[in-house]
């Protein structure tokens, strides 16, 4: 089989050729490793790629499947890790100039380790902006990432690295977090699948500063690689107090018999603009109402329906920017000088902040998640764009904002951002799908 041809099949497709004897582990690593080498000076996805551990990991994979015994569901299948989760042997920079390389690099984060246990070709670490603070892909360590379908233009961020990675061929799988949209916009960006998955469902450790808005999930291609995926991350771990019990569904079977039975029964609340969104770009708005249709002709009940709250920016900006603070703040002042200028910015705004913001913030925290909690009794789903804004350019925070819409800060990218972060305030699960291309 050729290397473009063995760059786009999905887990299943890999784990049956596997199994059939149709190509080795061992084959699958050199391709994608040859093809990082030949795509990522381009894209700068990776920030480390360890080609000596990869083809490591892949003839171990390889002995099992030859012997009958792969030891889980992703043996042999190429993964990344994002530069935010601690991988063993690998430092863990954050994008940063600040992070001593040093280590000791000691120990795999959760989803790490559940990837390695079920046999992943790990692969390297994907880029990431400083501490994943804004939604596009430059760090003052690793420079700009670039999407595959328009280099002049951003894949999203902050797994930007993850998604450009998966988007281009890169491999199957990809780790992500979401403190905001940072799973969900680059998939938006890149038309591919992004699950920001329920807070706690996914075991983290260390767990993350920017506190409880932070989840792990999953960036790929396809929903059936991101449910396999899933499976597998999702797996406990007593590091993590907050840890959801373990979940007795199988994902690829919920999402195998969807694809057979399609939406009958689901009640969708389809909401354009959550009830008070601005601005959204009409290739989005168009996009979507084709989306909405669709889910109607697969069976779905769907009503225009809004969820009830009311902007929340501010509450997710004293969440997230406290949270910048509290880590950053303590930095010796040349250190601080190393700093993305943005999140600079973002850390000394928080300066302002009272214990009294930081209760309010809470407390309208808490009005959201009960709105959606009302929605839910009459809806199993909210549809709504996944952002206002198509990819811009390379090197921005944000793109120019339209007339009309009013930024408080410099670096403020809630505004072109606001159907992700209110669900990281609730916790709740969301996936973004792709619906076509501008």
């Amino acid at each position: 089989m050729l290397h473009d041809e063995i760059a786009w099949l999905g887990a299943d497709e890999l784990t049956r050729a596997y199994r059939e004897r149709r190509l080795s582990p061992v084959e699958v690593a050199q391709a994608t490793l040859d093809r990082i080498e030949a795509l990522n000076p381009k894209l700068n996805a990776f920030c480390l790629v360890d080609r000596e551990s990869a083809l490591a990991d892949a003839r171990a994979s390889e002995a099992r499947w030859k012997g009958g015994e792969p030891i889980g569901p992703v043996d042999g299948v190429p993964a990344s890790v994002k530069d935010l989760i601690l991988t063993r042997g690998w430092p863990t920079l954050r994008g940063s100039l600040t992070t001593d390389r040093a280590g000791p690099w000691d120990s795999d984060a959760p989803a790490t380790a559940r990837l390695r246990e079920a046999g992943a070709v790990l692969l390297g670490k994907t880029t990431t902006p400083e501490f994943g603070w804004r939604g596009s892909t430059d760090s003052p360590l690793t420079g700009i990432t670039r999407n595959p379908w328009r280099t002049d233009t951003t894949p999203g961020g902050s797994s930007g690295g993850a998604v450009a990675a998966v988007a281009a061929g890169l491999g199957p799988f990809a780790l992500g977090t979401d403190g905001g949209g940072s799973i969900r916009i680059p998939a938006a960006f890149t038309g591919t699948v992004g699950l920001k998955a329920h807070y706690g469902r996914v075991p983290a450790w260390p767990l993350s500063p920017m506190g409880n808005v932070a989840h792990i999930g999953s960036q790929t291609r396809t929903v059936a690689d991101c449910a396999r995926l899933l499976e597998v991350i999702a797996r406990p771990d007593s590091r993590d107090w907050t840890a959801l019990p373990p979940e007795t569904r199988e994902w690829s079977a919920v999402a195998a018999a969807g694809r057979h039975e399609g939406a009958s029964g689901l009640r969708i609340g389809f909401s354009p603009r959550l009830g008070y969104v601005k601005w959204v770009d009409p290739r989005i708005e168009r996009a979507l109402e084709a989306a909405a249709k669709r889910f109607a002709e697969l069976g779905a009940t769907v009503d225009e329906a809004d969820p009830g709250f009311a902007d929340c920016s501010h509450a997710f900006r004293v969440h997230w920017f406290s949270s910048a603070r509290h880590l950053l703040h303590r930095l010796p002042e040349d250190k601080l000088a190393q700093l993305d200028p943005g999140l600079r910015e973002v850390v000394d705004y928080a300066s302002r902040y009272t214990i009294t913001d930081w209760l309010d913030a809470q407390a309208e925290r808490g009005q959201v998640a009960m709105a959606m909690g009302r929605f839910a009794q009459d809806y199993d789903l909210l549809l709504t764009p996944a952002t206002a804004v198509l990819p811009f350019e390379v090197g921005r925070v944000m793109p120019e904002p339209p007339a009309g819409v009013e930024v408080g800060m410099a670096n403020d990218w809630t505004w072109w951002t606001p159907f992700s972060y209110p669900f990281n305030l609730t916790q709740q699960p969301a996936i973004v799908l792709p619906c076509g291309f501008s």
